[in-house]
């Protein structure tokens, strides 16, 4: 029979050891980062990139691994390590005088540089950092794709098409603006003759109007000038009618 001190006892360290499982553990995993994948071309050089996050201070104890598995392979083989403060490339494999160590684990940067890159280097690359005490958590691995001549990649086929597409968009917006603003410029110097025109025409009927409305009077005058005309002619004829009668007396 367990007594009732033991099953205390027992009680609190299973609280303890679950307190540590759930709180501690997430706390003190590593987290490390590297890109999906990278591209490289045949003789030149790549920078695998390897950053990570810790919960602790970076201590001396710190270690840095870069594992690698070829592409038609299974094996996976340790290539390099930063122990210690000290890097180390392995002698064994393809990567011997062709990996450089460019990282800082003090600005929690692990990168490696692999120069005159070949078909072979084709494969994954593992990323692995430790930490004590934060040495849970889980690595990270990027893909290395070697060719001739480094493709187009997807996305910038897609932003290529994208930015076509939108700069005929902007071409043929430009294009309408500039149809529409001569369209109405040439309305408006349309309306403007016809304005012109007008006006034209209103002046010429005021001044035939005004003609018209001295006529009148000059048909008047004219009319009295015949009738004075008239007159006179009827007085000599008369005058000469006078004279003759008396030259006949």
């Amino acid at each position: 029979m367990w007594s009732q001190g033991t099953l205390g006892s027992g009680s609190l360290v299973l609280v303890a050891a679950l307190f540590s499982a759930l709180v501690l553990a997430p706390t003190l995993a590593i987290h490390v980062y590297t890109h999906r994948e990278v591209h490289g071309t045949v003789g030149s050089q790549v920078t695998l990139a390897c950053s990570f996050w810790s919960s602790e201070w970076i201590s001396e104890d710190v270690s840095i691994t870069w594992l690698f598995q070829p592409e038609s392979g299974k094996d996976t083989n340790s290539i390099f390590h930063f122990v210690k403060g000290q890097p180390y490339v392995d002698e064994v494999g393809t990567f011997k005088n062709r990996m450089e160590w460019v990282g800082d684990p003090h600005r929690k940067d692990g990168s490696i540089i692999i120069r005159n890159l070949d078909y072979t280097d084709n494969g994954t690359f593992t990323c692995d950092v430790k930490n004590p005490p934060d040495i849970g958590g889980k690595s990270s691995q990027v893909t290395l794709y070697v060719f001739e001549k480094v493709p187009t990649r997807y996305g910038v086929v897609l932003g290529a098409v994208i930015g076509g597409v939108l700069g005929l968009v902007i071409l043929v917006v430009v294009i309408g603006y500039l149809i529409r603003y001569c369209w109405l410029r040439r309305q408006a110097t349309l309306q403007r003759q016809l304005s012109a025109m007008e006006k034209g025409k209103l002046q010429r009927s005021s001044k035939d109007s005004s003609k018209r409305g001295r006529q009148p009077p000059v048909l008047y005058a004219m009319l009295d000038h015949s009738r004075s005309t008239k007159s006179a002619s009827e007085k000599k004829s008369k005058g000469g009618l006078g004279e003759s009668r008396k030259d006949k007396k």
